[in-house]
């Protein structure tokens, strides 16, 4: 998978590209960062069986181009799929293995791959390796054998490859055929996340909790919640029926949660041509199989309003409003899992396969990670957000390289610690972004306040949930990031990947754009509509509306969150400068709402998390915070916000006179 499109063409009609394994700098250049947008664009993934074996790749973009169609890799024969770093980057979807493994793809190559993209391509039994001396085995029609692919797995691991997949190994679980590691960790000293997990790893006995754990230690691990959405809960029921029985009943439904969140604007924007390939129609079955299988269950479905368009609202946000706790470990059917990690407790992203068994056995398999801990320290500027410390930790050669690929982000210091929840909830749902297992932040006051105003606890209760949450001082961290926030300033990561973090005053000539969208999981949140008003508010102060060359869409994450805005009076405030509302759903996120690009020249500003190649659409969209969308709403192009009213500075320092370690 090359850079260069014509050599992908080449291959397609039927050339063997040379490699040259002892040099590689003289094989092609292959594709870094493909993410899961890629091997499957959203549209795709409205199939939940195997004709999504037509489709893998057909968003994969090599130069400017687009070069792989439908049916291209399933009528070329191709058995293994080789690419460069952090293969399987962004959404947990187990659409882009199985697409791939249905079409033929048996092995996957490359430098590092992704934690859920990789564990997705384990319980399908899609092997993966960064061996490339493989290619040459593989071109020679060698067999080679299975402990290639096993050779430092951790033992649950090895076995799930060996017996072929999650749901044939859980099988051989039940029947007490397989080896089950016991976790035999001594005392030590534990960060936060390695004493959740060690309360929720299963011991010998299959009993919650174990004393110790350590990074490498792999077992099961009791959930206290498991969610899906309209994606994946069809093809999750799907597998379930198929391979328990369409009369098995799940295991506690009451700790599981279906969200309707996805696609309840995608009538609004799907193209024509789409509609001809009934991809709407199909797109329209997922809700249907999700309510049947709801009700069957008897499983509470956070799904659409009754009295107009739109949805509850979006899981990462229900959940955080409503349901996590501190100390809890949760799982979720999507990348953005890690949000409620903003309460304290351990949260992660699982593919389908992973749901269904979950739905059986209650647990997850887990492998202990390590942790790199984020500490920010000093005071944050007035127009400096969340947003931009990620877009900064993103930017860092540490992060981009995949170093911190299946590692814990423990975000620290007094700069975090002055954040509100919802704010530290856009630092941990964005651990998705840097390919982290999740993101967390030990809770303190500000999660009791959270708990007391959102839950209705007594500060007695919210404590309590708070007790002995907390890293040990002499923990160990596989590297630590020191960031301080008074010389960090606005940031929009430029087209084409979250990593391309760049300080607005360091962008060499003013960008204009069309379209601003400040929504989603991630920016949808109450802070965050408290950052659009408070922009909006000097704007109207200032006789300013949004510029007539841009349109500006506010999306709620929640009904919750929605009702807030009515109590502040904030709706008012966005009609009065001209902003578009929007009931909550994912929306353009997932290319699924109001919000979108719909030309390759058009510019987004989008307070969303990913900015991936054709993941909202065809155009060149720049990720930054809340104050920065608005700001750049109101004067038509890329500027930060100053909240006394004046132009920002046209220059600042550079990204490399941050301090960082």
């Amino acid at each position: 998978m090359t850079e260069d499109p014509e050599l992908i063409r080449r291959q397609l009609a039927g050339e063997d590209l040379p490699w040259d394994t002892k040099n590689p700098q003289n094989s092609p250049k292959l594709r870094d960062d493909i993410s899961t947008d890629e091997i499957t664009p959203a549209h795709i993934c409205f199939f939940f069986d195997e004709k999504l074996g037509e489709w893998p790749y057909t968003g994969l973009k090599c130069g400017s181009e687009v070069p792989i169609k439908r049916g291209d890799v399933k009528a070329g024969g191709f058995v293994a799929a080789v690419s460069g770093k952090r293969r399987g980057k962004g959404s947990s979807r187990e659409q882009s293995p199985y697409a791939e493994l249905s079409a033929g793809i048996k092995l996957v190559i490359a430098e590092n791959i992704e934690r859920i993209y990789k564990q997705n391509c384990q319980n399908l039994g899609v092997l993966t390796s960064t061996d490339f001396s493989l290619i040459d085995k593989v071109r020679a029609g060698e067999v080679i054998p299975l402990n290639k692919f096993t050779e430092g797995e951790d033992d649950i691991t090895r076995q799930i490859i060996e017996y072929g997949g999650l749901f044939p190994f859980n099988v051989a679980r039940m029947q007490k055929k397989v080896f089950l590691p016991p976790i035999a960790t001594g005392k030590r000293p534990m960060t936060i996340a390695e004493k959740i997990f060690a309360r929720h790893m299963l011991n010998a006995e299959n009993e919650q909790g174990v004393g110790a754990v350590k990074p490498g230690d792999s077992g099961f691990a009791r959930t206290d919640l498991r969610f899906s959405h309209e994606y994946v809960t069809p093809m999750s029921a799907i597998f379930f029926e198929h391979f328990v029985g369409k009369e098995a009943r799940v295991n506690d439904p009451a700790t599981i949660l279906f969200f309707r969140d996805h696609l309840t604007f995608l009538d609004e924007v799907i193209s024509e041509e789409k509609k001809k390939m009934g991809l709407l129609d199909l797109a329209g079955q997922l809700k249907y199989k999700q309510e049947d299988f709801s009700a069957k269950q008897g499983i509470r479905l956070h799904g659409e309003l009754k009295d107009r368009k739109g949805s509850e609202g979006i899981c990462h946000s229900i959940v955080a409003e409503t349901y996590a706790l501190p100390g809890q470990l949760n799982v979720g059917s999507d990348s953005h899992t890690p949000h409620v990690g903003a309460v304290g407790c351990i949260a992660f992203g699982i593919g389908t396969t992973d749901v269904f068994n979950s739905w059986i056995t209650k647990d997850v398999r887990v492998k202990v990670p390590e942790s790199v801990k984020v500490i920010v320290r000093g005071k944050r500027k007035p127009n400096v957000t969340a947003k931009d410390y990620i877009l900064l930790l993103l930017s860092m050669e540490y992060i981009r390289s995949g170093k911190a690929l299946a590692k814990v982000m423990e975000y620290s210091g007094e700069a975090i610690e002055a954040l509100s929840v919802d704010e530290r909830a856009t630092m941990t749902n964005m651990a998705a972004e840097i390919g982290g297992f999740t993101g967390i932040v030990a809770p303190d006051q500000k999660t009791v306040e959270f708990l007391m105003e959102r839950r209705g606890m007594s500060r007695a209760q919210a404590e309590k949930y708070c007790e002995g949450l907390f890293s040990d001082p002499d923990a160990q961290y596989a590297h630590v990031i020191e960031l301080n926030a008074d010389d960090i300033t606005p940031m929009v990561a430029t087209p084409g990947d979250p990593g391309n973090g760049k300080f607005i005053r360091d962008l060499n000539t003013p960008v204009p754009v069309e379209i601003a969208y400040g929504g989603t999981c991630t920016a949808g949140k109450n802070a965050d509509m408290d950052m659009y008003a408070q922009v909006l508010s000097d704007a109207l102060q200032q006789g300013k509306r949004v510029a007539e060359s841009c349109k500006f869409y506010i999306q709620f994450g929640s009904q919750e969150t929605r009702e807030y805005c009515v109590r502040k009076g904030y709706l008012d405030i966005f009609k009065r400068v001209g902003a578009i509302v929007i009931e909550p759903s994912c929306g353009a996120c997932i290319n699924a709402g109001p919000g979108v690009s719909t030309r390759p020249d058009q510019v987004v500003i989008s307070a969303q998390n990913r900015n991936f190649p054709g993941r909202s659409g065809p155009g060149l969209m720049y990720l930054a915070s809340p104050y920065t969308v608005a700001a750049s709403a109101v004067a038509g192009y890329i500027v930060e916000y100053e909240p006394n009213g004046k132009e920002a500075a046209p220059s600042g320092v550079g990204m490399e006179k941050q301090g960082r370690k």
